[in-house]
């Protein structure tokens, strides 16, 4: 008797292989399975190459007439940048498809289950839906608003400051948590930071993975007179962008553009920039995920735009003392009005805990 739930986990495991690499498109995983055997698996491994079905079939060491297959997400019946994976799957002869969520994007929704219906396939739908909703949660947003999915994070000691008087924050969480940091940039199209930081702390925001890969997102600064240095780190490639208004000097946005910086000019909004517009032209961009890293301006901005859909607040067992918080005045005078996290989980990254929440 076929086991499910065990196969469509290994469909699972193996879509959460392409992190990083597909954006803006879903992580995918496909297993085929026959005579309660795998014969062919695979996983959508990078934007605009083949999908996990088409590289599940190509995998098969036996012949796929009358197999089940489990994908995590939704056949296609467009063409795009491939050929749809539903006329393959009924070509192979696949006799049953189990699905875990529908894909959202309106040149598939609904449409690939009801065309493998038509052609005879029988269709399972929702196995492990909640697990493979939250594995594609920046897929979900971005397809159907074309608004990037936004990941505050932050590191903080247990008296809540994020660095010490002298503005020292290296380092408050520990390796591990630092570690996961790594691969919280790797699943995300970009980081973005305020000029503040940069300045203090002159980072590089690249991505760093012990014995793996890692995907180097692009790196958004929100400098509203483009006061950046020119020898600063995160402006060692083309990888930047500049997010300023017209208050930057000219000559300054040309010398940055020289360097193969993206300038973005945006509104002014309260003295600082526009988020709302520059989120709106990020996604435009084909940038689908957004992790806000810092400093407590930017988050504070982020938060009273309302543009954050996920926190994560990593938590050390040191106490500073200071005034240096993560969260500026929101402008919350009673705890009737806080800001209450949802579906709230807890990570440990050996004694320090991450609290990771929802925001919508």
């Amino acid at each position: 008797m076929l086991n499910h739930e065990l196969y469509m986990k290994r469909a699972f495991e193996l879509a959460e292989l392409g992190a990083g690499f597909v954006s803006p498109n879903p992580l995918v995983g496909a297993v085929i399975v026959k005579n309660d055997s795998i014969i062919g698996e695979g996983y959508h491994q990078k934007y605009g190459g083949l999908h996990a079905e088409i590289n599940a079939l190509n995998s098969a060491v036996k012949p796929t007439k009358g197999a089940t297959l489990y994908v995590t997400v939704e056949p296609c019946t467009h063409y795009g940048k491939t050929p749809p994976c539903c006329e393959a799957i009924i070509n192979a002869g696949i006799k049953q498809v189990y699905i875990g969520i529908i894909d959202p994007n309106p040149l598939t929704s609904g449409k690939g289950i009801q065309q493998l219906q038509k052609a005879g396939v029988k269709v399972s739908l929702g196995l492990l839906e909640t697990e493979i909703m939250q594995q594609n949660e920046v897929f979900l947003k971005y397809i159907v608003s074309k608004q990037p999915f936004c990941t505050i994070k932050y590191a903080m000691t247990i008296d809540g400051k994020i660095a010490s008087s002298t503005g020292d924050s290296k380092w408050i969480s520990s390796e591990e948590a630092r570690q996961y940091a790594h691969e919280l940039r790797h699943k995300n199209d970009a980081i973005l930071i305020g000029i503040g930081t940069v300045k203090t702390d002159n980072p590089k925001l690249t991505t760093r993975l012990k014995n793996k890969k890692a995907a180097q997102c692009k790196r958004v600064i929100v400098d509203t007179k483009a006061s950046i240095p020119l020898d600063s780190q995160v402006l060692a490639d083309s990888n930047c962008i500049i997010a300023t208004t017209v208050m930057a000097d000219k000559l300054k946005l040309e010398l940055l553009k020289s360097k193969g910086v993206r300038v973005i000019i945006c509104p002014s909004c309260l003295g600082g920039i526009d988020l709302k517009f520059l989120f709106s032209k990020l996604g435009k961009l084909g940038i689908a995920s957004i992790l806000v890293e810092g400093g407590s301006r930017i988050i504070t901005s982020v938060i009273k735009n309302k543009l954050c859909d996920k926190l994560i607040a990593f938590i050390s067992p040191k106490i500073i003392g200071g005034c240096y918080s993560p969260i500026k005045d929101l402008g919350i005078s009673n705890m009737q009005q806080s800001i209450n996290l949802k579906s709230v989980k807890y990570q440990f990254f050996n004694n320090n805990i991450a609290v990771i929440g929802y925001l919508k």
